[in-house]
């Protein structure tokens, strides 16, 4: 068997690609095993500056395995689930399938997806839990789980509601509708409506690399907890973030090689 997800490093960027193209890379228990797995690796790399998370072949993600529905079609009322999710582990505030995309969402760098063909159910949930997200032309999104007579449950209630607002996160889980890709830009499903979407992301993710890793990771972690917090704490915030760039040897660095017109040349995340 092939591995579900495939990793390339590139100058501090993970070109990490859902490697299940036959399948339209569809979410088996292999797929969630290597989607949380490569993520927390990731975590750890101090080199790490930026990710683009992409699907092999015609489609990015179409959901939860086929073969997995079938099985809950053959089931009687009151037998073990057809899927077992797993259980909140290691501290962590999510289930084993919500960590395959929340991996994404809280890994310290940015993530950048590139979305093509389709994103369904559990496939737009972890598209959603990129920073930024690439939408071909012709693609089709959907909170598609009202179909199977479940709910979005891999993070997508917390995502959908940040991006799109509580009105249309409802209507989107409510139907199961179809959005296509410039619809799905007009809502903040996705970012940028993009020919070639891994290329662009591949190419924004480069720019990325070459900020100060200190500055960036700071920024995201601005960003991933200002809904928890209130304002004053957001505002605190900042200045603790703030207090430990100015002066550190990257800011110092950032500065320096804008006035001598040079690319700068950045200590990595683990290095103070």
């Amino acid at each position: 068997m092939s591995e579900r997800v495939t990793v390339a490093m590139i100058d501090g960027v993970a070109d990490v690609r859902l490697n299940r193209p036959d399948k339209r890379n569809a979410l088996d228990r292999e797929m969630f095993v290597s989607l949380v797995e490569t993520a927390d690796r990731l975590a750890k790399d101090p080199a790490l500056r930026c990710v683009v998370l992409s699907g092999e072949g015609p489609s990015f993600c179409a959901g939860l395995d086929f073969a997995s529905f079938q099985g809950m079609a053959d089931s009687e009322a009151g037998d073990p689930p057809a899927i077992d999710l797993g259980a909140t582990q290691d501290g962590r505030i999510t289930h084993f399938a919500q960590q395959a995309c929340f991996g994404w969402t809280e890994l310290p760098v940015p993530v950048i997806g590139a979305i093509q063909g389709h994103a369904l159910g559990g496939g737009i949930q972890l598209a959603l839990s990129c920073d930024i997200r690439f939408v071909a032309p012709g693609t089709k999104m959907s909170v598609l789980e009202i179909r199977w007579g479940l709910i979005p449950d891999m993070t997508g209630t917390q995502s959908l509601v940040n991006l799109v607002g509580l009105d249309v996160a409802k209507e989107l889980t409510f139907t199961g509708r179809m959005v296509e890709a410039s619809e799905a830009v007009e809502l903040g499903l996705a970012t940028h409506l993009a020919e070639h979407p891994r290329e662009q992301a591949l190419e924004l993710a480069a720019d990325i690399a070459q900020k100060s890793p200190h500055a960036i990771r700071a920024a995201k972690r601005l960003f991933n907890d200002a809904p928890k917090l209130t304002v004053a704490e957001g505002f605190a915030a900042e200045r603790q973030e703030i207090g430990r760039l100015i002066g550190s040897p990257n800011q110092v660095e950032s500065v320096k090689a804008f006035f001598e017109k040079r690319p700068p040349s950045y200590r990595d995340a683990s290095q103070p």
